[in-house]
């Protein structure tokens, strides 16, 4: 899991004039917290803050790349601190001198109407207490978007990714494959919902509860309707568990489990362990891993934070 530098470490110096996002020329400013918070909506600290965020991005962005490349260099715990110094720069710098997109879209949201608060949840509580797809949904019954699905379902990946030693990107993508989001999985008998977040089928070895759904099964070459019976969870935590065990406790997902930090091999290894029929599996995958959809949730969460 890769954990976020204080947003203060790269707030630009702000003083008693207006805000300037090109004032923090070194990510070491700690300057213009208190003027951010005095004038939280104005357009010049939306914009700051939209930077600063973007920033952030970038050096998640630079630190899997150094974590990539990590297993072929050694380096001293010295040189580890330079070069993390060095991303964060370099990050900074990028954001204010490169449209990436990410700051504008942030700026919308952030000058927007606030978004409503994510309802507080008990770990391992069932999901479907809270809403009818998933915890983070409106309470209306209507669908989740990919911002309340990522909010949600981020958390129990991250954590069961960590214990893996893999890259929770991969999971998260698999997870909004199979399930559209969080708009469709498979429904209990009483139309309750399975909590099903990957798709994995309930073969003779699974004693729990099952829920059946209609899929598309492809064998040599040909897509297949069929009704096909799936596991049922009592909440989105006991699915990604599950999901984990299967990983870590199956040999054909050796590779799986190889890729470690590294979100495309993770998907290379899914693609080719036959997880699922479909041969564009991996490529689905990896598409929604570079969509903006994805990439835009995640902004939201960090903004959110």
């Amino acid at each position: 899991m890769t954990t976020l530098p204080p947003t203060t470490s790269t707030l630009p110096a702000l003083g008693g004039a207006p805000i300037d996002t090109s004032a923090a020329t070194t990510y070491t400013d700690v300057n213009g917290l208190a003027a951010l918070k005095r004038d939280p909506n104005s357009p010049e600290a939306v914009s700051a803050v939209a930077k600063q965020v973007e920033a952030l991005f970038l050096q998640m962005m630079l630190k899997s790349m150094r974590d990539a490349s990590s297993a072929e260099e050694t380096s001293s715990n010295e040189m580890g601190m330079y070069q993390d110094m060095f991303d964060k720069q370099v990050a900074l710098s990028i954001s204010q001198h490169t449209d990436l997109g990410i700051s504008r879209l942030l700026k919308r949201q952030l000058a927007g109407k606030p978004a409503a608060a994510a309802p507080k949840l008990t770990p391992g509580a069932p999901a479907s207490a809270a809403a009818p797809t998933s915890a983070a949904a409106p309470t209306t019954g209507a669908s989740p978007t990919p911002t309340e699905f990522v909010h949600r379902i981020l958390p129990p990946i991250t954590r069961a990714a960590s214990a893996l030693g893999v890259d929770p990107m991969g999971m998260l993508a698999q997870a909004a494959l199979e399930t559209g989001w969080g708009q469709r999985m498979p429904r209990n008998a009483d139309g309750s919902l399975s909590h099903n977040m990957f798709g994995i089928k309930a073969g003779d070895e699974w004693a729990g509860a099952r829920a059946s759904a209609d899929t598309m099964e492809v064998a040599n070459g040909v897509a297949t309707p069929r009704r096909t019976t799936f596991r049922a969870y009592g909440s989105i935590e006991e699915s990604v568990n599950d999901f984990a065990s299967l990983l870590k406790n199956s040999p054909r997902y050796r590779d799986v489990i190889a890729a470690g930090g590294n979100a495309g091999a993770y998907i290379a290894g899914m693609g080719k362990s036959g997880y699922a029929t479909d041969p564009e599996y991996a490529n689905k995958l990896n598409q929604i891993l570079r969509s903006d959809t994805l990439q835009s949730a995640l902004a939201a969460r960090v903004a959110a934070l």
